[in-house]
């Protein structure tokens, strides 16, 4: 089967060209070098993203690209308008298209109760907002596609903008201690690996499918439990300071997520396969290994 993988060199994208074991994989970037190809997806015109399907003629398009940390203009370019010109690139070919999406389109959701895919998005912040646009393009195409709605992906190559990477590094920095914000909030971590295989899983399953599946652990998981444990990792060294104030605006205001995997386990037969503990120890070897080649 013949992938055609766009944001190959982010941080899922990397993970799913590890494990596309059986598929012929072609990755696009929108940096130069780092791909087969390199594209920009908010900056090309629909006929050029068709023209380069039609020259690379895959079976399916997988959408890893994104922005997640920038101006909201950047952000609607990089999640609304490139993904309306993958779509429109895609709306004569006869190619599934697996497009990831975030759990930040759900926003708010009432603490206790796991979040299905009927639940009503309520997007908190650009980040979000843009996301639920992005897979609401997607829907509306009819296309053979599907929005994965990905929680809190955890793992080796974790980039240091997220919380765990920024404590990792923070552990193995020379700094006295780490410091963090609240740490109050509950999210649902999964394990990039398995993510990708939920990716790939979605790229090669026969028939149609549904147009939104969640993919997590299923579990909810206090931010606090995640950074002790990566410290008990690191072994006695620098204290981590928890701050009352500070952290992300949208751990204050979205404070639990959990997502229900009903859907997705009856759709592809993927569950997540890796524990908390393992995702956060890899890391840690991770961050470690890329010290040592600076």
């Amino acid at each position: 089967m013949r992938l055609l993988l766009i944001g190959a060199s982010g941080f899922i994208g990397r993970h799913v060209r590890a494990r596309a074991a059986g598929f012929q994989v072609v990755t696009v970037s929108r940096s130069p070098g780092m791909g087969d190809l390199c594209l920009d997806l908010a900056a090309a015109t629909p006929a050029e993203v068709a023209k380069l399907i039609q020259e690379e003629a895959p079976d399916a398009v997988v959408n890893c690209g994104g922005v997640t940390r920038a101006d909201p203009a950047e952000m609607v370019s990089g999640n609304v308008v490139a993904v309306a010109n993958l779509v429109a690139a895609l709306a004569s070919a006869p190619v599934r298209l697996v497009h990831l999406g975030s759990a930040a389109e759900y926003g708010h959701v009432p603490v206790g109760h796991p979040v299905t895919e009927s639940t009503d998005p309520s997007p908190v912040g650009p980040y979000g907002v843009t996301k639920l646009a992005g897979t609401e393009i997607v829907r509306a195409a009819r296309l053979d596609a599907v929005a994965l709605r990905v929680f809190n992906p955890i793992g080796p190559g974790m980039p240091a903008s997220t919380l765990a990477g920024r404590v990792a590094a923070g552990l193995r920095s020379d700094d006295a201690e780490v410091r963090v914000g609240s740490l109050a909030a509950h999210r649902d971590f999964v394990d990039v690996r398995d993510v990708a295989d939920a990716i790939l899983a979605a790229a090669g399953a026969p028939g149609p499918l549904p147009p939104v599946l969640n993919v997590g652990s299923g579990r909810a998981t206090p931010l606090r439990d995640v950074v002790t444990c990566l410290a008990e990792i690191a072994g006695p060294g620098r204290p981590i300071v928890e701050e009352a104030t500070g952290g992300s605006a949208r751990s204050a205001e979205v404070s639990w997520q959990q997502a229900d995997l009903g859907a997705v386990e009856r759709a592809l037969g993927w569950a997540p396969a890796t524990d908390l503990a393992t995702s956060l120890r890899d890391l840690w070897e991770d961050t470690g290994a890329r010290s040592d080649r600076r």
